[in-house]
Order: structure tokens, then sequence, then C-alpha cells
């Protein structure tokens, strides 16, 4: 599945130095999400609050196509880097995929469920992960209550 491009980059950030086994796998997966223009992406560091993961990856995708072919890559790139995919739940409604590969737990949500399941809150009392922001295909889009970009429009 995964294309020549994204095979590069996602073994670049496998064999950066800066991370380690498995935030390597988090961060790989997070420049997917990134490149695959996802939204709100968040790392969390689970390691001390959970023996099932080290970390958890939150994004949101804008409909179900998009979910599901952010998991659909995640899946084959972190396979051909030697990962083991535990299971996958919710691809058929593609509200809330979730993609288990036992040292990382992956959730793409599609548009409100995200606020609706509040995993943010959940995971709020773990430290987030920075992900740098060379991964993202444009830079992250940051939300402002200044409005006075938009005088003269209204």
């Amino acid at each position: 599945m995964a294309n020549e491009y994204i095979q590069n980059e996602v073994k670049k950030v496998i064999s950066n130095s800066q991370f380690e086994f498995p935030l390597n796998h988090a961060m790989a997966t997070a420049w997917i999400l990134a490149n695959f223009k996802g939204d709100n992406l968040k790392i969390f560091d689970m390691r001390k609050s959970s023996a099932l993961v080290d970390y958890a990856v939150v994004a949101t995708a804008q409909n179900a196509t998009q979910t599901r072919a952010m998991i659909d890559e995640i899946s084959s790139s972190l396979r051909n880097v030697g990962a083991k995919i535990v299971s996958y739940e919710g691809y058929e409604s593609a509200d809330w995929v979730l993609l288990d590969t036992g040292d990382i737990m992956v959730h793409v949500f599609n548009g409100p469920a995200r606020d609706v399941y509040d995993l943010d809150m959940v995971y709020a009392k773990n430290p987030q992960v920075k992900i740098p922001e060379d991964f993202y295909f444009a830079k992250p889009t940051q939300t402002s209550s200044d409005k006075s970009d938009l005088k003269g429009y209204f």
C-alpha cells in the first residue's frame, strides 16, 4: 500500500536516533497522519499510567474515506518496518478507528466523534510528546480568537 516516498520517510523517522523504540513508531504514525492532513494530532506518553501501551496517538480526519486511508497507510507502513498489528476496531463505520500495535494505540476520529468520546480529557494526565513541525504536510493550523485578520470582510 505504501508508496516509495512514504516508505522512505517512515524509515527516516524510524531510524532517527532521537526517537527510541516504540516512540519511533508513534512518531512515524504521527508523520503519516500529518501528511494525510489529519487534524489536532497528539501523542500521549502512557508509560507511567498504562500497562497496555507506551504511547497513544490521537488524530481527527474529515471523513470516513480519509480515516480509512490513514489507518491503511499506518498499518502497511508499520508492518513494513517489522511491527505487528494486534487488532483494529471501528474500520467499517470509521467514526472512531482504533489500531493497536501492542506498543502504541492509534485513535483516528471522524469529525465530531472525537468530542463525543473526549479521549483528550481521558489522556490529559499523561505528558504530551511534541511532534516536530517538519512532519506536517502544511503547518498545523492554530485557532485564534483574534478576528482582526477579518477586518473589512464583514
